[in-house]
């Protein structure tokens, strides 16, 4: 309830109309009961045709009027959340695109999901129309009032069963609290092997991995429906008893009251409403009581949430150069993985000049891809500095580091959109003949005009139909793109043909010339022989650095 008091409070004067809207339709709902109760006594009784007429005019006009206000407080209920609502939509899918990507690192793609799916549980479980049933609730205290003006006895027996209302409600809720969170952890896994089904359907096929896989889902969906089940047949057994209450209330409410009747205590008239009264005092608890697992799931998710919410983000402010020239300086760099017994490297210490070139390589697995991130700022050493032109990474904004690099990851992703929205989405004003210059530098004229839509062609699956050696190209027009001093190249020509190593060796030399600082992780003998700098991550803890005659005699000049 801490969320619905936080949007409430958020709008008061919004609240404040919201809660009058209640009170009067509350209030208009006494016209039913008064109405039986005066038909019963007065026209019943003198049958005076005028008085029923007007009595029934009267009660119409309230219902009518009831109706309104509660339209009205659906639309005020409704202005409640839509902020709310929004913000938190808006901060979950901010988050998820501005952690810090060694954070979400450890976060699955799954739980990431299952972060944005809870968005659903906290807009459904604060809806208008769940906002109006718990506004309703005060109100039965109301109606139980007047029924206690009208027969103590009977509002004694209304406010019983009430009281046995809500602690069945409150029991089942309980219990549906552990397999609601149990559930929500089997859809997560079930999920993930249905993820794996769609995305590696080759992989599955080719090595008759169908059986285990289907093995190893139904094992999870099968709990998962055990634990459905379980959840649906407390919410079947708290509704059949919700209705069995209301029987047994409004027996014992006739057969009391009859008994009052008989000894003149009380009247027919008085009798009926007075049932009337007890079932619309119960009504507001009993709807509550159902709403028990959408607000555990919207609390489960609201706690995922805030959780998620506290993982480091990236630095939306920070330094910067007007113009940088493309050094850079790992100083006494360290990083090592959880749960590892050693660091994949440390004391990494080099001067990187501008202009000059840099091979990082190594084994699978030695720390090449990590080093690279790690320059383009997407991780951070666990001891250490990389330094831009003296300026610490820490300290840099994130963004203007990003237009800096020319950028090719060892597994490109690509946005679902357009080719042109992929390959300026680091530059959007760049010029159309300056785009072409770059795509026919990467090696993809052919591509593009062998595609009906040329550009504008649609990336889906977020790249992954097309070819390696298509997306390594694509990837690093994406780069060059951005223009930035420096070239960071993680395993350029893997899954390259030997036309598209030519191109990288060709862009390499373009770039090289213009005096772009370039660093390059691969384990090609051709790459490697070009270095300026060579680092070496086999070497255990420290890599061996070795730094040709020529970048010796310029740290002697300077």
């Amino acid at each position: 309830m801490k969320e619905l008091f936080r949007r409430l409070m958020g709008r008061p004067f919004l609240s404040l109309e919201l809660v009058g809207a209640s009170l009067f339709a509350n209030l208009l709902a006494l016209a039913a009961p008064i109405y039986v109760i005066q038909v019963l006594n007065r026209y019943v009784a003198n049958g005076v045709d005028s008085t029923l007429m007007t009595l029934s005019m009267g009660a119409v006009i309230a219902v009518f009027i009831e109706f309104s206000f509660r339209q009205v407080r659906h639309s005020l209920a409704k202005g409640i959340s839509i902020k709310p609502d929004e913000q938190i939509a808006r901060i979950s899918f901010g988050a998820l695109s501005r952690i810090k990507p060694g954070s979400l690192d450890r976060v699955t793609p799954g739980q990431q999901r299952q972060v944005l799916q809870g968005v659903d549980h906290i807009r459904n479980a604060y809806s208008a129309s769940n906002i109006s049933t718990i506004l309703d609730l005060p109100f039965a205290v109301l109606f139980l009032a007047v029924l206690y003006l009208l027969s103590p006895e009977l509002g004694a027996i209304a406010s019983i069963f009430i009281i046995i209302s809500f602690i069945i409600g409150l029991i089942l809720t309980t219990a549906i609290r552990t397999p609601t969170r149990s559930l929500s952890d089997a859809a997560l896994r079930a999920n993930i092997i249905t993820s794996t089904a769609i995305q590696e359907s080759d992989t599955i096929r080719v090595f008759n991995a169908a059986d285990a896989l289907t093995q190893s889902w139904q094992s999870k969906f099968t709990l998962a429906q055990t634990l459905y089940r379980k959840i649906i047949n407390r919410q079947g057994l708290l509704a059949s008893l919700s209705n069995s209450i209301v029987g047994l209330m409004s027996i014992s409410t006739i057969g009391v009251g009859a008994i009052l009747v008989v000894q003149g205590k009380l009247d027919v008239g008085a009798l009926i409403g007075a049932n009337i009264l007890a079932a619309r005092a119960l009504q507001p608890i009993t709807k509550f009581s159902q709403m028990g697992e959408t607000f555990l799931k919207a609390n489960q998710s609201m706690t995922r949430l805030n959780e998620f919410l506290k993982l480091p983000r990236e630095a939306e402010t920070g330094s910067a150069k007007r113009d940088y020239s493309g050094s850079l300086e790992l100083r006494d760099l360290s990083f090592m993985y959880p749960q590892t017994t050693g660091p994949l490297f440390e004391s990494l210490s080099v001067k990187i000049p501008a202009g000059s070139i840099c091979v990082i390589s190594g084994q699978n697995g030695s720390g090449k891809t990590t080093l690279s991130r790690m320059i383009v700022g997407l991780i951070e050493p666990d001891r250490g500095q990389i330094l831009a032109d003296g300026l610490d990474l820490r300290q840099v904004h994130p963004e203007w580091w990003r237009k800096q690099i020319i950028y090719l990851p060892q597994e490109p992703g690509f946005m679902n959109g357009t080719l042109q929205d992929n390959l300026t989405i680091n530059k959007t004003n760049i010029d159309l003949a300056q785009l072409n210059e770059i795509v026919n530098m990467a090696g993809l004229r052919r591509f593009l005009d062998e595609t009906p839509d040329g550009l504008s062609t649609n990336v889906i699956d977020n790249g992954r139909k097309f070819a390696v050696g298509i997306r390594r190209r694509l990837a690093l027009a994406r780069g060059l793109v951005t223009g930035g001093k420096l070239v960071v190249l993680d395993e350029p020509t893997e899954g390259m043909d030997k036309e598209g190593s030519q191109i990288i060796s060709m862009v390499l030399t373009n770039l090289h010339k213009q005096g772009h600082t370039v660093i390059m992780t691969s384990h090609d003998p051709q790459i490697i022989n070009q270095a300026n700098i060579f680092i070496d991550l086999n070497s255990k803890p420290t890599p061996e650095i070795k730094i040709s005659d020529k970048i010796l005699e310029t740290k002697s000049n300077e």
